[in-house]
């Protein structure tokens, strides 16, 4: 590899384009950081925002800010249209275009409704500080307006909440949303009583949290029913709308519909031309690079990318950031001389999910555990790989305050241009 003004494109300041960023630190390279944002985003907490417990820079942090130091470092806010292979550049859509050496795609994902966009108006995903921000309006909305409706029936439709999927994301959402119902909004309105919202978290399959061990999905529905939610399983939606969702055979009447049931990946793929797999993901050499195109890489969850005992790496940010740390270290070594391939070796730390703000699931394969030993452990990760001792310090008062009195302070609600909001 020529050391000559050797320029390296990263696409997405997400876990994965950040880390990759941070670990090439002293090769001899320029770094180009194009993001059609201006921040990194700490997805782990979004749920957070949307459900007012945190506010939208407590959990998101300007790129340039991040990458001050780095004079090595150029960042862009544009947004990429394509990708020309042949000629080594990342066009925009803009017309303009940045020239690579080696070039490192981490675009992440957006929702997925499984052919079925239609229902995206009603039933938002949360990928990004405008979908927090979106159901977040939505949901207070809802209070509102309930509060003025004189029709039970459609009184109960507003005070009626739907989450579609029983990942982490759906779990962590119905658990702190009936929370905020029945503990924060209480006695807060005149005409409604907010203890009788109803979350139900609809899963298509057999258990909620079906990457966990069986005992912890367990544990975790019946962590859930005690809250108040209504868990629905083995019963896939089949239409969501403005009157609500139906799943199986039922109907709910649902203003409120938040979904957390798929993704699909970036449009990585459609810009190199190259194989991707259903969810939309690159399928990529074990180092990590496009087939017939060692100069580039695919990471994060733009990448489809397989263990040794052909399961996909998940799409988590530990994942990520492991790949974007390879990514560094076989760039650092091809500027060295070593073109030697470096098969990517993931290494799994666990799976974690909280369950309202005194409960949560963790596994570790080799040991579990769960309730509020599990929350504290839950947190104090989190709040480990949050950026910036301020940050750490605002969400660990924002959590214990809402721990001990079961007030959130983000309760604001902001315009927008959504049909609902």
């Amino acid at each position: 590899m020529n050391q000559t003004n050797h320029h390296v494109v990263v696409v997405g300041a997400g876990f994965g384009g950040l880390e990759f960023t941070r670990a090439l630190a002293g090769a001899p390279v320029r770094v180009t950081m194009i993001d059609k944002r201006n921040h990194h985003l700490f997805q782990p907490l979004l749920y957070q925002v949307a459900t007012t417990a945190l506010a939208t820079s407590e959990v998101a942090w300007p790129i340039r800010h991040l990458l001050r130091k780095r004079q090595d470092v150029t960042t862009l806010l544009a947004n990429v249209s394509s990708v020309d292979r042949a000629g080594r550049r990342v066009l925009l859509d803009d017309g303009g275009a940045v020239d690579y050496d080696t070039l490192v795609l981490a675009t992440g994902a957006r929702h997925a409704y499984f052919g079925h966009d239609e229902w995206e108006p009603f039933a938002p995903g949360l990928k990004t500080l405008e979908d927090a921000t979106t159901i977040r309006r939505r949901m207070l909305l809802a209070f509102e307006q309930a509060e003025r409706e004189t029709d039970p029936a459609k009184r109960q439709a507003l005070l009626t909440l739907a989450i579609v999927g029983g990942g982490p994301t759906g779990v962590e959402l119905a658990g702190t949303i009936v929370e905020l119902a029945h503990d924060t909004l209480r006695g807060e309105f005149r005409n409604i009583d907010t203890r009788q919202t109803r979350v139900v978290l609809i899963e298509a399959g057999e258990r909620i949290l079906p990457n966990f061990a069986p005992e912890l999905s367990d544990y975790a529905r019946k962590a859930l029913e005690r809250l108040g939610v209504t868990v629905e399983l083995g019963r896939p939606v089949t239409r969501c709308d403005a009157e609500g969702v139906v799943f199986g055979e039922t109907q709910l009447p649902a203003r409120t519909i938040l979904w957390a049931a798929g993704v699909a990946a970036s449009p990585a793929a459609e810009w190199l031309g190259a194989a991707a797999d259903r969810a939309g993901r690159v399928l990529v050499e074990p180092d990590l690079t496009v087939p017939g195109s060692p100069e580039i890489f695919v990471i994060g969850d733009a990448a489809h990318v397989l263990r040794p005992d052909g399961r996909m790496v998940p799409g988590v940010a530990p994942a990520a950031k492991q790949q974007g740390k390879h990514v560094a270290a076989t760039i650092k070594a091809r500027l060295a001389g070593d073109t030697a391939p470096r098969p990517f070796r993931y290494r799994h730390d666990g799976d974690l999910a909280t369950i309202g703000k005194r409960a949560a699931a963790i596994d570790f394969g080799w040991v579990k555990l769960t309730g509020r030993l599990a929350w504290w452990l839950w947190g104090f990760a989190h709040i480990y790989f949050l950026i910036g001792f301020r940050n750490r310090l605002a969400v660990s008062l924002s959590w214990l305050w809402i721990y001990f009195t079961g007030q959130r302070s983000a309760r604001l609600i902001t315009q927008g241009d959504d049909d609902k909001g």
